[in-house]
């Protein structure tokens, strides 16, 4: 199933990733803020990010659907315009939420593999072309992510060559689906449609069958995410990369 050469995989196997950059447990340094960025940047770690639309149409990285949890304001990060996302601030520090294009930048200059996970929105053929653009200036090695099969399947019909993940969680973990729907994302079976080039599992979960014997035909397993210091040598010998928060691991294994 998998066309990818072994030098292809090389690039993102055994590699520890920075979930949503290297950001400290209680925000003071915020999740997927520049300086969260920064720090994984200077510590040479693989990066995992998320990426929506603004209001206007901006790629912005920030991971939640509501802004209340990170900037205390009612709505989505698609009800506002970049200028009005701005003016907010990332759990009361001096950080903003960024534009996709800073970050890129701040990357670019030491930061290990980067995974974009592209966020379910209202426009999202519109977030995956923008994302896509805005990465083929990026110089070092990414690949894109998405809970949503079918904008993992985007980037197959248009953009065959950037490696490309399913993430995917337990059937519990789908709340608000239809349990039919819930089964055939916990088990990846829109594969046959998207063709992912790695699944990036939870790794509280048992894996489906049916992922292990896409891990058989040459797709990569991804763990997310990595909190505990004490199960991380056996969880990084049960798959092929670690996404971790609140660690400080090495940068590969």
């Amino acid at each position: 199933m998998n066309h990818r050469t072994e030098e292809e995989k090389s690039w993102f196997t055994h590699v520890n990733y920075a979930h949503r950059g290297l950001y400290e447990k209680d925000q003071s340094v915020p999740e997927n803020s520049l300086e969260a960025f920064r720090r994984a940047a200077e510590a040479h770690y693989g990066v995992e990010l998320d990426v929506q639309l603004s209001k206007d149409g901006h790629v912005m990285v920030f991971h939640d659907d509501s802004l209340k949890r990170m900037c205390g304001r009612d709505g989505k990060i698609w009800d506002f315009t970049l200028e009005e996302l701005k003016e907010l601030r990332l759990s009361g520090t001096k950080e903003q939420i960024p534009l996709f294009k800073e970050v890129l930048d701040i990357l670019k200059d030491g930061a290990g593999p980067l995974i974009v996970e592209l966020k379910t929105g209202p426009k999202n053929d519109e977030l995956a072309f923008k994302t896509y653009e805005l990465l083929k200036t990026y110089p070092g090695v990414y690949c894109i992510e998405s809970f949503n099969p079918f904008l993992v399947n985007w980037f197959r019909k248009n953009a065959p060559e950037v490696f490309r993940g399913q993430l995917a969680t337990k059937a519990e973990g789908y709340q608000g689906y239809p349990k039919p729907a819930r089964f055939l994302l916990s088990t990846c079976r829109f594969s046959f449609l998207n063709r992912p080039d790695f699944i990036a599992y939870d790794r509280t979960a048992e894996i489906p069958k049916k992922v292990q014997k896409l891990r058989k035909k040459g797709v990569l397993l991804i763990a997310w995410t990595l909190r505990e210091e004490e199960c991380r040598k056996e969880t990084e010998n049960a798959f092929d990369a670690v996404i971790f928060e609140h660690l400080r691991p090495e940068t590969k294994y």
